[in-house]
């Protein structure tokens, strides 16, 4: 992910295609310094390369020489053919608005939640720690509609953002309610939450006094349910702070997003989001080939320090073809105690 974050905001910035790579920025990653970004050992002459291959076999490609102590890095190669093509770099989601990063670190739960012009309605973001979800929802909640019949939760009441949103959060802590109000005065949004009984809802409560993990999975429900065809989303660690039934769900919302043509890069730790993904394809909710496994590790007896990384194939029926050591393991590891 940092790799191509690293593409996404030099191009914002304006030092792509001329001045180099940009290691640090607010908005997205900052990794460092030079010597931050090779390896140990890298000398003068060490170069890093990136290559994207688009679609109508378009491919572009850069090179980015090392300078230990800088945070740009030279640019050195540029395979792009023209400036005509360079600016077709605007027509790929990473570099366009159809583009949502979530952070491993997400908003949590708060007493009032921020406002931004600038990327709710101009942008459509949520931010990259999910910070504007609440003010998306207060925006385009009731007149933004889902577009994919896979995505639509039974149990709302209609197919808008905001119903689909709270009805999906019920998979995480059933009978959830939403309920968004602007403070007056101030440029923030109030959220209560309300939870259903037998005779109606509850009282609002504020999010601080209720389940940490329903309001820390809000942006990422937001972000799939809002994704149109050909958008990109990264999102780190979406089972953070949830539950096996809830990583389970969220991992299967992923699923469905992904075969409406939406490109997901997910890091997990989660057997259960993996095993929720293999289940939808053996459902037939999602093709096996519109689904990637990359299993990384430390190697520990190399000379040289480095990550394996194990590229594993997902079957019709969700099988793998490969399982390396350290990958759904661990529960058939503590069960081997209890015998």
């Amino acid at each position: 992910m940092q790799a191509l974050l690293l593409l996404r905001q030099s191009k914002l910035k304006g030092t792509l295609n001329n001045k180099g790579l940009l290691l640090n920025d607010k908005d997205l990653i900052s990794i460092g310094t030079g010597k931050d970004a090779f390896y140990q050992s890298a000398g003068k002459d060490e170069f890093i390369q990136f290559e994207i291959h688009a679609q109508n076999n378009l491919k572009y490609k850069w090179s980015f020489g090392f300078e230990p102590t800088s945070d740009i890095l030279p640019l050195k190669v540029e395979h792009v053919l023209d400036f005509d093509e360079f600016t077709n770099l605007e027509n790929l989601s990473l570099f366009n608005n159809h583009f949502q990063y979530l952070t491993a670190e997400h908003y949590g739960p708060q007493k009032l939640y921020p406002k931004s012009e600038l990327e709710v309605k101009q942008n459509r973001n949520i931010g990259t720690k999910g910070e504007y979800s609440v003010h998306y929802l207060s925006v385009f909640g009731q007149s933004e509609k889902i577009k994919f019949a896979n995505l639509l939760h039974p149990k709302a009441p209609s197919n808008n953002l905001l119903h689909q949103t709270t009805a999906w959060l019920s998979e995480i802590s059933p009978g959830t309610k939403l309920v968004i109000e602007d403070v007056k005065g101030v440029d923030l949004l109030k959220l209560g939450i309300q939870f259903e009984s037998q005779t109606g809802f509850t009282n609002e409560f504020s999010p601080i006094n209720v389940g940490f993990g329903i309001l820390y999975v809000l942006p990422v429900i937001v972000s799939l349910l809002k994704a149109e065809p050909g958008a990109l989303l990264f999102i780190e660690n979406p089972e953070s702070h949830l539950h096996p039934k809830g990583q389970s769900a969220i991992g299967r919302l992923m699923a469905l997003t992904a075969h409406n043509g939406v490109q997901i890069f997910c890091e997990s730790h989660s057997d259960h989001i993996v095993n929720s993904a293999r289940v939808s394809v053996k459902a037939n909710e999602i093709n096996n080939k519109n689904l990637a496994i990359y299993y990384f590790d430390r190697s520990i007896t190399d000379d040289e320090h480095k990550t394996r990384m194990t590229e594993i194939f997902v079957d019709h029926k969700g099988e793998l073809s490969d399982y390396p050591i350290g990958l759904l393991d661990e529960w058939s590891n503590l069960l081997m105690h209890l015998i």
